[in-house]
């Protein structure tokens, strides 16, 4: 189940009280001031954690409040600072501000960490000559929080494309799979080895015609596809239905454009699925005929044309960050040439 939406409500813990005490003792009759001052409230802090996926936890508990502040005593003792509220979420939370829908902060980094609401000051005691006070209330705001996914390559396709085995086989990702649209319901995420590196690849939910007005699981899966640098288009070249892999091809390229300009730019990988299974060659063929599209040949089950596609898809992720890196003035990022 993906809650890639979410409101909670934090506070700042408040400020201890400042202590108003006066010392006395047989030479001091009239007494001394000797409060101390009170401890300031903790911050709520939320931090990106790598091993969340998704903002279930937010659905069940909206409510995130910091420790107060201890108050002063005599003979000038401060108060103890209130504990920070340390609130984990997936990397990827957009954070905003309810009131004004204003952005507090893209933790699209791993364990970044954005102060959310600030405690109040304590409250000064009176062993300086001044009256007590008491500690201030801490920050309150409403936050609305949006997971976009962050992967290098995130693969997409119609439901029962073969997505999910493809994704399993060449990663430590498994997704429940099932003979159903819409097979992944979630999107998965998931690590490729290749040679001394790495890449993180996305198992995003199936699609259909007409997801980018929200029909089906609709434009929320869209929208992780956004934070990825490639996509892997997987076309069935078998599929259960008898549809033309080349038509079911055109529609889901069709539904990225109407979408978003920037997601239809990205460069992409066509992989044909289930080669293994009989009269896969000739759809293929055909299908190559039809669109014009070189694409990789792969069957999951006989682990035929992986590690072509591993090597691609990283030669295409290595190229897209040096000239991400280069239009940015940075060094260069090194790796192997895509083989074509």
């Amino acid at each position: 189940m993906l809650i890639d939406q979410a409101k909670i409500y934090v506070e700042g813990g408040s400020g201890g009280n400042g202590c108003n005490s006066l010392y006395k003792d047989i030479f001091n009759r009239r007494g001394v001031p000797d409060g101390g001052p009170g401890g300031d409230g903790g911050d709520v802090v939320l931090v990106s954690d790598p091993n969340l996926q998704t903002l279930l936890d937010f659905k069940y508990n909206q409510h995130y409040r910091a420790g107060n502040g201890a108050h002063g005593g005599s003979n000038n003792k401060f108060g103890r600072r209130g504990e920070d509220r340390i609130v984990k979420v997936p990397v990827g939370t957009i954070v905003r501000d309810a009131g004004n829908d204003l952005v507090i902060r893209d933790l699209d980094h791993l364990d970044e960490r954005v102060v959310v609401a600030r405690g109040g000051a304590g409250g000064k005691g009176n062993s300086k000559g001044q009256e007590a006070t008491p500690g201030e209330k801490g920050d309150e705001r409403t936050l609305l929080l949006e997971l976009k996914l962050v992967a290098d390559a995130g693969v997409i396709g119609f439901p029962n494309a073969g997505k999910s085995t493809l994704v399993s086989s060449i990663s430590k990702v498994h997704s429940k799979i099932a003979p159903y649209p819409f097979t992944t319901k979630s999107p998965k995420l998931g690590v490729v080895k290749f040679c001394d590196d790495s890449f993180v690849i996305a198992d995003m939910p199936g699609l259909i015609e007409g997801a980018h007005a929200g029909k089906g699981l609709g434009d929320r899966f869209l929208r992780h596809i956004e934070r990825t640098i490639v996509l892997v288009h997987v076309v069935d070249m078998v599929p259960l239905d008898g549809t033309d892999p080349a038509d079911s091809y055109e529609k889901l390229e069709k539904e990225l454009k109407l979408y978003s300009d920037k997601v239809a730019a990205k460069p992409r990988i066509v992989v044909a699925s289930k080669m293994d299974l009989p009269g896969a060659q000739e759809a293929f063929q055909d299908f190559q005929d039809s669109t014009g599209i070189k694409a990789i040949p792969v069957s999951a089950v006989r682990r035929d044309g992986l590690d072509l596609m591993i090597k691609t898809v990283y030669g295409m992720i290595s190229h897209v960050k040096k000239e991400t890196q280069e239009d940015n003035g940075q060094d260069r990022y090194q790796g192997p040439d895509q083989e074509q």
